[in-house]
């Protein structure tokens, strides 16, 4: 069972005291822990696909074998298959470097700006935004959603 939100209930996430220029500076940076998202995404594409390229050249050199041409298949088996795409790494090392020595310190960092400076709180910038944005009383633009009361069960 569903219930409407009361207006009172709001997307006010600033805390008391926190001016526009540190809710801006906080929001830019919120962006760029998304598009740092984006970027970490296509590193992980980028591992999935190149693993995908290594088997499917195995799988090449099996059918380059079967047709008679041994010579070829066992120089893509010896100078393809199984090669570091960088020096001396597989993509996973890649991952996993990435996420040591930038992604977690810069997820880190992020953290401790938002509490120390709007109580932890995210995305206060796009709450305010929502808030300036929606029509009051109209369907589809309620400040949240509405609230879920327990089923009689």
């Amino acid at each position: 069972m569903t219930t409407s939100p009361d207006e009172t209930d709001t997307l006010d996430r600033r805390p008391a005291g926190v001016d526009d220029a540190t809710v801006q500076a906080v929001g830019k940076l919120s962006e760029a822990i998304e598009w740092l998202e984006r970027a970490r995404g296509r590193l992980y594409d980028f591992h999935q696909m190149m693993g995908h390229v290594d088997f499917q050249m195995g799988d090449a050199a099996t059918m380059l074998r079967d047709a008679g041409h041994g010579e070829l298949a066992d120089l893509v088996e010896h100078e393809v298959v199984g090669r570091n795409v960088v020096d001396g790494r597989w993509t996973f090392q890649i991952v996993e470097e990435f996420d040591d020595s930038y992604y977690d310190i810069v997820r880190q960092v992020e953290r401790r700006v938002r509490g120390e400076l709007v109580q932890g709180r995210r995305h206060v910038a796009e709450a305010e935004l929502k808030a300036q944005r929606r029509t009051v009383g109209l369907a589809g633009h309620e400040a949240v959603p509405p609230r879920r009361t327990a089923s009689p069960d």
